[in-house]
């Protein structure tokens, strides 16, 4: 079905894309410094875009030999500078715990200083370059989830891939790690492509080894309608590195670091044709759109680029996906067990599981009773730790469901500030005229902005726009 639809819209093949695109538009010296990543960082960040921070290279087995192991971080991204297609790129997680010599990688495998000494050597002789010879290997800082991508990435980080022609993005994808890509983004090895509205950032259809997935791997998570944050700043990035380099055709690959925001990661001066599969579009009327186009400025592309290959206003995205658009903060009518409409401003957490509210907010909906019988509750010989929820809930709804009517269950949440067990209430409420029947936990937010948060089981007729 994917090549059937491709076809007929227009799809680029790989003789193509050399003979019309590459060839012609990026010449050599542009493409040896797409190839050169070291090189390439460098001229990137002299022009104002950012790339990850470099740790340390080794450019000759003597500097191997030599190098202290031990001054590595406890993360890091282990790449040989002239690889390509993702081999040879090596994601370290974390330092094994009292041990300084032993990483962890994504798969949770250890990682020893000879491990990372024996790929080193591979780096150099040329395992992972294009041509096989001799490389260098470069150490740069690993970048941190976004949380909006924790819910959908294998360990890893998901980057965006945009291909940018005469100064206009023309396709973009969402790359996903995967359990089976090993923690990379890599579609080639199994990695999740997921095509992306160009007007929008919203996600629309997505592929893995070239058929067609809906979701996120064993989850009930929809891969399409995921807002990416900072889409305007994105392209314009794109469109900044074509400038920089060069090249007339290329793919900008970009993530969005947790911290620093959008983050550079490479450029390909020979982008593979995957994302047309994830778009279920083809590349070739798209350049041929925009070839020979006078694009005088930056906002200038990424104005066409959004107003030629996407939706124009959010009605056609809402019709389209079903969904309604909302923000991270919206007004909720919360619905008392005696029928009251309480109206509170909610907080959009797509990195939460359910939502939660405020002790003071349940007690004005009725559920008072509920509290209180839940404060009563002997909870302190339970053992929070993960993978003992179940059997944790499971045990206090047999001791004292009974005994607190009206309560669902419980939840046990890890946070940044604690570990907690919270009593379960079922509550409906209202939501840009949409109704959603809540299981929502109960916690003290008194100190917290908001007194209540919509979490992902609740937003599944929901778009959220991350600005």
């Amino acid at each position: 079905m994917l090549n059937t639809l491709t076809k007929t819209k227009g799809i680029l093949g790989m003789n193509a894309r050399n003979l019309k695109y590459i060839r012609p538009y990026n010449l050599k010296g542009a493409k040896r410094l797409a190839d050169d990543k070291l090189r390439c960082k460098r001229v990137l960040r002299k022009g104002g875009i950012p790339v990850p921070e470099l740790i340390t290279k080794i450019k000759t087995k003597e500097e191997l030999d030599n190098f202290d192991f031990s001054s590595l971080p406890n993360s890091f991204v282990l790449k040989p500078n002239f690889g390509f297609g993702g081999e040879g790129i090596l994601v370290v997680y974390g330092r094994k715990k009292g041990r300084s010599n032993v990483w962890v990688k994504a798969n949770r495998d250890p990682i020893t200083e000879d491990d990372l000494r024996n790929h080193v050597r591979n780096i150099l002789d040329g395992s992972f370059s294009r041509a096989n010879t001799p490389d260098i290997a470069f150490f740069e800082e690993r970048i941190q989830l976004l949380k909006l991508f924790k819910p959908y990435a294998y360990k890893g980080i998901p980057d965006i891939r945009v291909i940018v022609f005469n100064r206009v993005p023309v396709m973009a994808m969402l790359r996903l790690p995967t359990e089976a890509s090993g923690g990379t983004s890599n579609v080639h090895q199994g990695g999740i492509a997921v095509g992306i509205d160009m007007a929008t950032g919203v996600t629309t259809t997505a592929i893995q080894y070239n058929h067609s997935v809906e979701y996120a791997p064993g989850k009930r998570l929809l891969l399409s309608g995921i807002r990416i944050p900072n889409w305007k700043e994105i392209l314009k990035l794109a469109i900044k590195s074509q400038d920089v380099s060069n090249l007339g055709y290329l793919g900008a690959d970009i993530a969005i670091d947790r911290n620093k925001g959008p983050v550079f990661m490479e450029i390909n001066a020979r982008p593979g044709l995957a994302i047309q599969n994830a778009n279920q579009d083809g590349l070739l009327a798209r350049l041929q759109r925009v070839e020979g186009l006078r694009i005088k400025t930056i906002a200038q592309g990424a104005a066409l680029a959004q107003n030629l290959f996407g939706g124009e206003i959010e009605e056609e995205i809402e019709e389209l996906s079903g969904k309604k658009i909302i923000g991270l903060i919206e007004k909720v009518k919360l619905t008392s067990i005696d029928g009251r409409a309480i109206e509170v401003e909610a907080k959009i957490d797509t990195g939460a599981d359910s939502s939660s509210i405020d002790i003071e907010l349940a007690r004005q909906l009725g559920f008072g009773a509920i509290i209180n019988g839940f404060n009563e509750a002997d909870i302190s010989n339970y053992d929070i730790d993960p993978g003992k929820e179940k059997e944790i809930k499971e045990d206090f709804m047999s001791q004292f469901g009974t005994k607190i009517p009206g309560i669902e269950s419980v939840a046990v949440i890890f946070s940044s500030s604690g570990k907690s067990i919270r009593p379960v209430v079922k509550c409906s409420f209202v939501m840009d005229e949409e109704k959603v029947i809540s299981k929502m936990n109960i916690t003290d937010r008194s100190k917290l902005n908001y007194q209540m948060i919509v979490g992902r089981k609740d937003l599944r007729k929901f778009l959220v726009e991350i600005r």
